[in-house]
């Protein structure tokens, strides 16, 4: 079953690279993901009085889902979005995959029981070089709103994986649904003002159908489904073997691009894909000590 998880995972994360390229073509990006999780927000609304799944109760638990709303939503997904202006996606890809690096050091010091070993760094690295393969010729910056660019993927990759150990760490009480609602609760509130202020009436954004399908895949699966998944897996495995699934998911979006929009499939991408699958092997595969 967590194989199964971990499989739909990287299938999901995968594609929404496509529906977030698709959906730029019409929609600013701050609006974009603001419209993305207020849609998700809603939907998950109805499931948690539907299966009447309990909320946070306490200022302890309150506390932890603000500081982790905020740095998975409002840092990381704003970071990302804004990001992408200026950077390649392929660029944005390889900094996005330093997530593992960063969960890799941050469970050793919030999870005492996820050690750092020579396997585990080596598997990482080796992810991290297969991502940066497949993107080789868009390994580029070529000016200083580029450079901070790079910045900010790298610190919403930093934002993700703190998240990500601190939920692991101190909310194992909380329902997924119930955890990753209250997170949009507190992360949605400086998107939206970003957004209103920097690009004006949603009203007024290109609402194409092709928009309004990305918004709606990008809800249902890339948020609701997802992190629902996500945080249930975070559960029952090791931190780093969760976010290799990062290192996955461009791989996924070069092969999805290529397939539905007729993108050029990079010579290299089966040797960078032979590189992540190897190292994400020594993750899941390596021998537990006795």
């Amino acid at each position: 079953m967590k194989i199964l998880v971990w499989l739909i995972l990287c299938l999901i994360w995968g594609t929404t690279w496509l529906f977030i390229k698709v959906g730029l073509e019409d929609l600013p990006p701050i609006g974009f993901a603001a419209a993305r999780f207020l849609l998700s927000v809603a939907i998950l609304l109805v499931l948690i009085r539907v299966q009447k799944i309990p909320l946070p109760k306490t200022r302890k638990e309150w506390r932890l889902i603000a500081l982790t709303g905020v740095l998975q939503f409002s840092i990381n997904y704003s970071m990302v979005f804004w990001s992408e202006q200026y950077i390649t996606s392929g660029l944005a890809a390889v900094l996005q995959a330093m997530i593992t690096v960063f969960g890799l050091v941050l469970a050793w010091v919030f999870l005492p029981s996820e050690r750092i070993t020579a396997q585990k760094v080596i598997a990482v690295l080796i992810g991290v070089a297969g991502v940066a393969v497949i993107f080789i010729d868009q390994l580029r910056i070529e000016n200083w709103l580029a450079f901070l660019g790079c910045v900010g993927i790298v610190v919403g990759a930093y934002a993700a994986a703190q998240a990500s150990i601190l939920v692991k760490a101190k909310a194992g009480g909380v329902h997924p649904a119930a955890l990753v609602f209250s997170q949009m609760i507190c992360g949605l509130p400086a998107i939206i003002i970003y957004s209103l202020v920097a690009e004006g009436d949603p009203l007024a954004f290109h609402w194409t159908w092709k928009a309004v399908v990305c918004v709606i895949y990008l809800s249902v699966f890339g948020t609701v489904a997802a992190f629902w998944l996500y945080y249930w897996l975070l559960s029952k495995i090791e931190s780093t073997k969760a976010m290799m699934i990062s290192l996955v998911t461009p791989l996924l979006a070069v092969i999805a691009g290529w397939i539905v929009l007729g993108e050029k499939l990079p010579p290299q991408t089966g040797v960078g894909g032979l590189l992540i699958i190897g190292g994400i092997g020594l993750i899941v595969f390596r021998r537990k000590r006795i």
